[in-house]
Order: structure tokens, then sequence, then C-alpha cells
């Protein structure tokens, strides 16, 4: 049997049965791996930590803050304030809304939030150009994103469903439906590899924090398709084991904590530029 046979079959073998036989962009995929998400305790505490990494990175100013892909999360559970939207219509979200075109007044809110959504814009840069207008003066954008690293590379690449270009020349990819058009890699494009470029078109925005993290736990917590290698109790300790893989995190790292800061006086820079 060939390595891709062997990992596909592994792969069939350890998928999470609920959403089996289903397509990504099926709506029935989000709110099925919402109840995923929820049932899975190491899954769970998985996403509460990345919700907690966020919040942390938020800067203390007025406004509120919008979520962006908040329908098979729970991060209003963390931030009760939280402004829930999804490009689609779920139960439980406030807006229905498209990042690239919000309907929220200019300079007011405090923070965009998202996980693992950037890297869904087939064109991020109306996404930037929107959040520049929405978010106010020494407000933010802050995600949890997929990262490239030696050993992301192999991952993204034999056991994730989604694109995962880091060779790819330009940002934009194809749109396609709003789970399965995706480049994982984009994040990683935009604001390391092509963080001159990004510095350079949108100056309201500095990229003020890239933490590179998570090697091995989201893999061991199986993810929203696959079924989890750990139970709920071993967190902390798989925790401790990947702060030992500090000094290594940028070879192995799966994902990163990005915070964009909106810089003040700079309305309206990127149209003028």
């Amino acid at each position: 049997m060939t390595l891709v046979g062997a990992v596909a079959r592994l792969k069939g073998l350890l998928a999470a049965r609920p959403t089996k036989g289903l397509g990504v962009d099926d709506p029935q995929t989000t709110m099925l791996r919402r109840d995923i998400i929820r049932s899975k305790p190491f899954l769970r505490k998985l996403y509460r930590e990345w919700y907690e990494l966020i919040l942390e990175s938020l800067p203390r100013v007025e406004g509120r803050v919008l979520e962006l892909g908040s329908g098979a999360g729970f991060f209003q559970e963390v931030l009760p304030s939280l402004l829930t939207s999804e490009i689609v219509a779920w139960d439980g979200v406030a807006l229905v809304t498209d990042g690239r075109r919000l309907p929220i007044r200019s300079g007011s809110l405090r923070a965009i939030v998202m996980t693992d959504v950037f890297h869904h814009f087939s064109d991020p840069r109306s996404f930037l150009r929107e959040a520049a207008r929405c978010v106010r003066p020494d407000g933010a954008v802050a995600m949890v994103e997929p990262w490239v690293t030696a050993w992301s590379r192999i991952v993204y690449r034999h056991l994730h469903h989604e694109p995962f270009v880091p060779a790819a020349s330009e940002w934009e990819f194809p749109p396609e439906g709003p789970l399965s058009g995706a480049n994982g890699a984009l994040p990683w494009i935009v604001f390391r590899r092509d963080r001159l470029r990004f510095e350079l078109e949108f100056p309201e925005w500095s990229i003020d924090r890239v933490k590179p993290l998570m090697p091995v736990r989201y893999l061991l917590s199986g993810g929203v398709s696959l079924r989890s290698l750990m139970p709920g109790f071993t967190f902390g300790a798989w925790r401790l084991a990947e702060e030992a893989l500090s000094p290594i995190m940028d070879a192995v790292a799966m994902f990163a904590l990005i915070v964009l800061r909106r810089r003040p006086g700079t309305e309206g820079a990127s149209e003028a530029g």
C-alpha cells in the first residue's frame, strides 16, 4: 500500500462518524461540528485555550468585540458581550454577514476575533480594508490560524482536507464554498512571508504579535473531523509537553496566535495608497 493510500485509510478509520459522508459546505456539517466540539473534552479545552489567548491580547478600549465564523464554536460563553456572526444563518448567531462587507458603524468595534477563519478569505485584502474601517484606533484583529512550519507542512498536506499552498504567489484564490474555499497557508503568507508587502499596503495595521503554538494537541484532539486520540484529563500534561518544545516552536507549530493593532491617524490609508 502506498503512503497516500495508508493515510487515506487511517483518516477513514478515525473519521468522526456524525460528519461522515457530508460535504464541508453542507450547513448540517457546521451544526454537527458544534456538537462535536462540545462532546469532546480534549477538543473543547483546546478551543477554550484559544479563546483565552485571544481575549488576553485584546486592548482595553471602548467598543464591542465582533467574532467572525461563530457557527461551530462557543466563544460567547467566554465573552458574553461578544457579537457573533456567520456567513449563513445559524441558530444563536446575531449577524449573518460577510467579513468583507460588515453592517457595522465605522470605528465602533474594539476588536474583531476569529478562529480558523482568515484562511478562508479568498480576497483577504477586502477583509483587511473593511476591518480597518470598523475597528477603532488602538483596536485589534486577533485570530488563531494554521501556521507554516516544517512539521505542519507534513501534517496539513497529508492529514487535512483543506488546500495548503505555502508557495502560492498571490494572496487570493478562486472562491468556492464558505468552508471548502481555503488556503491554510494564507495567514503565514500574509503576516510572515509577505510581511513587508502587508505593511506597505495596510499602514492602518501593525503586526502586534505572532505566537506560533500547538504542534501536537490539535492532532491528539482529532479536531472536528477525526476521533479524539486522548481523553480530556490528559490535556494539561500535553500542554506541559508542548511548552517543553518552545525552543523549536518555529519549526514544529501547527497554529499561531496573530494580533493586528489598528494604528491611530491612518483612516483610509490603504485606499489612498
